[in-house]
């Protein structure tokens, strides 16, 4: 818990660090994460017989609703690009963008506006009993293959065009999932893009998986077939819509910067908001399961190997066989015990700074950490005692004989 203060993050527990370093599975929002965070709008892409302006000023109108950064992005595009202005909304009815509906727009003056995602769009034109025009999917397509986000505009259930989003991935990522893959972790990017839009991205950052078009049910029912699989299940949020996921997963990690209900279904908070610190509390987990498995470890070869040095030289004068196995020719069975406590003693205060600063966390699988801590560790614990002991019996044996 300690270590993560250092970086800034709060954990509820230190079962929760523990649980870090078990994670076999990280759930990543794309936005802010993989990602910039600064998707913005960049082009206007009508259909045949819609002008340009039109589908700008459609678009504004329909994101007038919608604060999120995309949204405000359409509205500052269509002003740079057509100088249009925002619109007095008089007795008009805001539809406001959620997660749920995908979509934002406005009911004025007999006009229906809507703008989201393309899929959202379509089925709202067909349930108005309209047609979706080949074109509108082509467009979206392209747009999608690019690594950008389409957004559909539609009029009185009539298609007007696409708003092409476009975010840039962070670099050095693909590095990152790379170390993570190495230590036999699977990342998962979260995103409501696409399946063509998310896995462009996905591909670009070099995540293991995407799951697209995401609701907040789709985290929780992702969360939970992961669990069922025997995974430990890891993940960000910092909405409201993000809580019942934070609650469910394994290691939440909630943003600082966000709502309530996510800081209190997480257990954990970091104190900066950044989502990519979600990679650094893993290793941090990890480094601490593989700092216990070392002094593990070595604690036990250690013991071994301390009563196999002592146990003959305190015998051998009742079973004089045992004289065979007194390898290290301890002077007398009390200096036996002596050098052992003694050498008990020192070796647990020259761990501390070992247990403290923690054994330097390689990326791997399980097996190559196992292989190393008994390489490392447990051949160090069965020499340590015998070279040790010895050392402090001829010390005991001289300070006895003075």
């Amino acid at each position: 818990m300690d270590r993560l203060v250092r970086r800034n993050v709060l954990a509820m527990s230190g079962r929760a660090v523990e649980a870090a370093g078990d994670c076999a599975v990280l759930l990543l929002d794309k936005t802010g994460t993989i990602t910039l965070g600064n998707r913005a709008a960049t082009a206007f892409l009508p259909l045949d017989g819609v002008s340009e302006q039109e589908l700008a000023e459609a678009a504004q109108l329909a994101s007038l609703a919608d604060e999120t950064p995309e949204g405000r992005s359409i509205v500052v595009l269509a002003k740079e690009r057509f100088e249009l202005r925002e619109h007095e909304l008089h007795d008009s009815h805001l539809v406001p963008f959620t997660a749920q509906t995908r979509m934002s727009g406005v009911d004025l003056e007999g006009r229906s506006i809507r703008k989201g995602a393309v899929e959202a769009i379509c089925t709202l034109i067909e349930d108005a009993k309209g047609s979706v025009p080949k074109q509108l999917t082509e467009l979206a397509g392209g747009v999608a293959h690019a690594g950008g986000t389409p957004l559909a505009v539609s009029e009185n259930g009539r298609p007007l065009g696409i708003v092409q989003l476009k975010d840039i991935v962070k670099e050095g990522l693909a590095e990152r999932f790379e170390h993570l893959r190495r230590m036999g972790i699977r990342t998962v990017m979260i995103t409501g893009d696409n399946p063509l839009t998310a896995g462009a991205i996905a591909a670009e950052a070099g995540v293991d998986d995407f799951l697209a078009e995401a609701k907040p049910e789709d985290k929780m029912a992702l969360i939970r077939r992961e669990q069922a699989g025997g995974n430990l299940v890891a993940m960000t949020g910092d909405g409201t819509n993000d809580a019942p996921a934070l609650a469910q997963a394994d290691v939440g990690v909630a943003m600082n910067t966000g709502t309530q209900a996510a800081r209190e279904a997480g257990n954990m908070v970091d104190l900066d908001s950044n989502p990519t610190k979600l990679i650094e509390i893993v290793e941090i987990g990890k480094q601490l399961l593989v700092t216990r498995g070392a002094l593990t470890t070595f604690s036990i070869a250690n013991d071994v190997a301390k009563y196999f040095a002592i146990i003959p030289a305190m015998f051998a004068g009742v079973f004089p066989e045992l004289g065979h196995l007194n390898v290290m020719h301890l002077a007398s069975p009390e200096s036996a015990i002596a050098s052992a406590v003694i050498f008990n003693a020192l070796i647990i205060v020259a761990l501390i700074p070992l247990a403290l600063r923690g054994v330097r966390f390689r990326a791997a699988s399980a097996i190559a950490v196992l292989r190393r801590n008994l390489l490392i560790y447990g051949l160090g614990g069965l020499i340590a005692p015998f070279i040790g002991i010895k050392l402090i019996d001829l010390v005991v044996g001289a300070i006895g004989i003075s």
